[in-house]
């Protein structure tokens, strides 16, 4: 699929990189965040070059062909279709002509340690009947959750979403609408104000976990999640979520901008307190009117941007700051397919917070887990051969902080979790493998240039959100802008995509610079 991106790349100027006398927008990673901006700053009047290290475009949503088999490798939810809608219209097109979105239904099946399972999904009535099977004197305070999850959806995310914090004020003006949403509460707290059964509290915030954060300790804001969910749906992308970059990189083409594969950046340049270009490992120089960078934003500023040109996001304050667990992923084929499996499932295990403490907190490498098992072939039997099956299974671990030699415990930890997935909804995985792979937090460290190999980025605490997020407005640097899950609104698809729509905000046209 990549064969074209894989050549040797364009030169800067030429072909595909538009009319010369424009002006040059530089895009540091292609991850949905960095190929959104690409597409934002081209109908802003730029001529864009997207330069990616790794040899294929999607950065965390790359994808893994081996043994006749498609494994998406990061993001699988698609919760806010109308993000990339915008996207296609920005370019004159319609997503639909390039990729099929299914819903998904349930959106996720919830798999209990002691067995019991149940269905989410996005009918109001189905989920009241569920709630009330599973803890029939909590169907009151399920529905407040549900209100308040609105509520802060229509503020946190409609309202403040796609706002720049450049400044203290844009934050005090909406303190008190977060206080009346009572943002100090953490996403557990707001669960546990309105309902008492354990299990349903569960239910209710491991959704915060999708984007990085402990529901013990992320602010309630993550609790739009369970709204956004039910006002647009899940859905997959046909053909994996490969298919929703590739349908991206088609569009940068189109537009006649340049995507330039194996083109590790080095240093972001500065001149007179402005970014000015990038330095490539090779040595090349990349001159730019204006740099957005898509690299993790503690990363950015730790290694692209000279200590001198950094007075708030010094070394020592990025030492000291929180960040995201890590993620062990496995992926594998079956040679017979699971149809008793849904397409998203989360497999608790025997402790919640117990587990998140020793993964946030102590950054212990527990025994146990609880798992996020994805089988994208239940929608789209495509991406595995005849007859068979491609999942991926994902473990929230602790960051490299936690010391843990994932050289020497990555098989190890992959055969338990086999083990645990034989022993409850995949029996006989062991004999009927056909393809296998992992991807361990040295892979976020070495790979995707991840501080301490945090899957997402820094922590979603509120001390580390909105206006305390490094700003999509470089704070040390003019022409700088950072989108991705490490700057403001966060983590997760709608996240990283509304961070791009930041740049409308805060990007001057390309008119004003030439």
């Amino acid at each position: 699929m990549w064969s074209d991106e894989r050549s040797v790349p364009p030169p800067v100027g030429g072909p595909r990189t538009g009319t010369p006398g424009r002006a040059h927008a530089v895009v540091i990673g292609s991850g949905f965040g960095g190929l959104a901006a690409a597409l934002r700053l081209g109908a802003r009047g730029y001529r864009v070059t997207v330069l990616e290290r790794l040899d294929a475009p999607g950065g965390r949503a790359c994808v893994h062909r081996q043994d006749g088999y498609t494994f998406d490798a990061g993001p699988t939810v698609v919760t806010a279709p109308w993000l990339f809608e915008e996207l296609w219209a920005l370019c004159g097109r319609r997503l639909a002509d390039d990729v099929e979105l299914r819903p998904v239904d349930p959106f996720y099946r919830v798999r209990f340690d002691d067995g019991m399972s149940i269905d989410y999904r996005g009918d109001a009535q189905a989920m009241r009947e569920a709630v009330a099977r599973l803890a029939p004197g909590d169907l009151a305070g399920y529905e407040r959750f549900l209100a308040a999850s609105e509520a802060i959806f229509k503020v946190g995310f409609e309202q403040l979403g796609d706002q720049p914090f450049d400044r203290w004020a844009d934050m005090a003006r909406c303190l008190p609408d977060l206080m009346r949403l009572q943002s100090w509460r953490t996403v557990w707290g707001m669960a546990c104000k309105h309902v008492k059964d354990e299990k349903l509290r569960v239910l209710l915030t491991f959704q915060s976990l999708l984007v990085g954060g402990n529901p013990f300790t992320t602010t309630s804001v993550y609790c739009l999640i369970a709204f956004l969910e039910r006002r647009w749906g899940v859905h997959f992308a046909m053909g994996g979520t490969g298919a929703l970059v590739a349908g991206l990189v088609k569009l940068i083409r189109e537009q006649g901008h340049a995507l330039r594969l194996n083109a590790p950046v080095a240093q972001i340049l500065v001149e007179q307190g402005r970014a000015c270009g990038v330095r490539l490992d090779s040595g090349e120089t990349i001159r730019a009117d204006v740099v957005v960078s898509n690299a993790d934003s503690a990363w950015t500023y730790r290694h692209l941007l000279a200590p001198e040109h950094r007075r708030r996001w010094t070394d020592r304050r990025l030492a000291r700051a929180r960040y995201s667990m890590s993620l062990f992923v496995w992926y594998f084929g079956t040679r017979r397919r699971y149809e008793d499996v849904a397409h998203h499932s989360i497999l608790l295990g025997p402790r919640y917070r117990g587990l998140l403490d020793d993964i946030f907190r102590r950054k212990h490498l527990a025994e146990d887990f609880s798992l996020y098992l994805h089988r994208p072939t239940a929608t789209d039997p495509s991406l595995a051969p005849p007859g068979c099956d491609a999942f991926y299974v994902l473990s929230p671990v602790p960051h490299l902080g936690s010391g843990t030699d994932w050289v020497e415990q990555a098989e190890p930890y992959r055969r338990a979790i086999q083990a645990r997935l034989e022993a409850t909804v995949l029996p006989g995985l062991g004999e009927s493998l056909a393809s296998s792979r992992v991807m361990t937090p040295l892979d976020f460290r070495d790979r995707l240039c991840s501080v301490h190999g945090a899957a997402f980025g820094l922590e979603p605490v509120l001390t580390q959100s909105a206006w305390f997020r490094p700003h999509n407005r470089s704070e040390e640097v003019e022409r700088l802008y950072l989108v991705g899950a490490g700057t403001h609104p966060g983590a997760g698809l709608p996240g990283v995509l509304s961070s791009a729509r930041v740049l409308d905000r805060v990007v001057p046209h390309a008119d004003e610079l030439v």
